[in-house]
């Protein structure tokens, strides 16, 4: 009896000593913070942020992450300092990032998307319903040779619509020019993104939003997405503490959680930062897409999206696709 009893001592002891090491392990690890050095682009890319923005420059601010944010005007004055390791993460357009990620030789990774597509076809008229629709017809648009120009003509292809022979694009150097043949009458159908589409209906109260490219893009159901932009950062920062990039994605989910949820009060916060006017934000951030979407969901829609530009033309995005490096977890 008293060996039984000593057995079934040892026994507990045994199994007490097991429980405890695995309630040990399983405590979660404290997140070493990190500073980091964000840039996002005047537009949809950065509204998303606005509220983490303006959360960390208070003195109260509890991030595990010290965050510092600069605005640009446009990708050219971002891309060089993220090269330089000037900053350490910037949210960019999606096939920049592709692009940044071959002239670094991988070096740059893609954490998440962060805006879906902005493109939308308007009209003065009523005789726009489908993709189909555009063929015969003249468009004014901005883009020519970037993502806008490819992704029209993706979605002209599949609707059975030849880009160089059924549709007449007259392209224009800045999104603002094709408001303003709208604003004269010179043209009736226009391919604008936001906040510009706004801006255009706020001057022809009659322009009419035809066709969403995005969910033309989405009905054609082939596992991908119109995007515009992304996240990305330098593969240094990420593999130095990953721990502290999953922070900085919780928080940036957070703040466009709220940005989503909250539009007029993101929209004056977006007017109180110089993106857009708070009126324009206010009416345009619905149909931004702003999202933050990250993992193997970002890896497949980001991927196909890059697949099409690719194809149309490699020079888009740096001259191949990126490799698997290139997607943060997955």
């Amino acid at each position: 009896m008293k060996r039984m009893a000593a057995l079934c001592l040892a026994l507990v002891l045994t199994l007490t000593v097991v429980a405890c090491g695995k309630k040990e392990e399983e405590q979660p690890q404290e997140v070493t913070g990190e500073s980091y050095s964000v840039a996002a682009l005047k537009g949809p890319t950065a509204m998303g942020l606005v509220k983490l923005m303006h959360d960390a420059e208070q003195e109260d601010a509890s991030f595990v992450n010290d965050y510092t944010f600069t605005l640009a005007a446009s990708a050219d004055e971002v891309a060089p300092l993220l090269i330089k390791g000037e900053l350490d993460m910037a949210c960019v357009p999606a096939n920049l990032a592709a692009t940044l990620y071959q002239k670094t030789e991988g070096e740059i990774v893609t954490l998440g998307i962060n805006t879906l597509g902005v493109l939308y076809i308007v009209e003065n008229g009523n005789a726009v319903r489908s993709m189909a629709d555009l063929a015969g017809k003249t468009i004014v648009a901005s883009g020519k040779g970037s993502t806008p120009e490819y992704a029209l003509n993706y979605l002209l292809e599949q609707n059975g619509v030849k880009p160089m022979d059924d549709v007449i694009v007259d392209w224009k150097s800045e999104h603002s020019e094709c408001v303003s043949a709208l604003a004269t009458g010179a043209a009736t159908i226009a391919m604008l993104p936001q906040p510009f589409v706004t801006v255009a209906q706020s001057k022809l109260p009659d322009l009419r939003v035809a066709l969403d490219l995005t969910e033309e893009w989405d009905a054609l159901d082939n596992g991908s997405a119109l995007l515009t932009g992304v996240v990305v950062a330098r593969r240094e920062v990420v593999e130095s503490n990953p721990a502290a990039v999953d922070a900085f994605l919780s928080d940036y989910a957070a703040s466009v959680e709220w940005v989503n949820a909250n539009t007029a009060d993101a929209a004056a916060l977006i007017g109180d930062y110089g993106i857009v006017e708070a009126a324009v934000a206010e009416k345009a951030l619905p149909y931004c897409n702003i999202v933050c979407i990250t993992g193997t969901e970002m890896k497949d829609k980001l991927s196909g999206y890059l697949q099409v530009l690719c194809d149309a033309d490699s020079a888009s995005v740096g001259g191949a696709m990126p490799g698997d490096d290139f997607y943060y977890g997955v």
